[in-house]
């Protein structure tokens, strides 16, 4: 359901920790090492697709 205005509703905003080419030959490892390595040390890094840019962005969510 979509929010209605006035609602108080909580943004997510991204901070993109690092960009990768998704046309790599490896395709989506590089990102996908990058943000585990960030986990293990204790950051909440996920992989997502910029289908504008065709880059693989490793980002760290948060709430606005």
């Amino acid at each position: 359901m979509a929010p209605h205005p006035g609602d108080n509703v909580h943004q997510a905003t991204r901070t993109v920790l690092e960009r990768f080419p998704a046309g790599s030959p490896r395709g989506s490892w590089p990102a996908e090492e990058f943000a585990a390595d960030r986990r293990a040390a204790g950051e909440p890094a996920e992989v997502v697709m910029d289908l504008k840019t065709d880059t693989f962005l490793v980002i760290v969510k948060a709430v606005a």
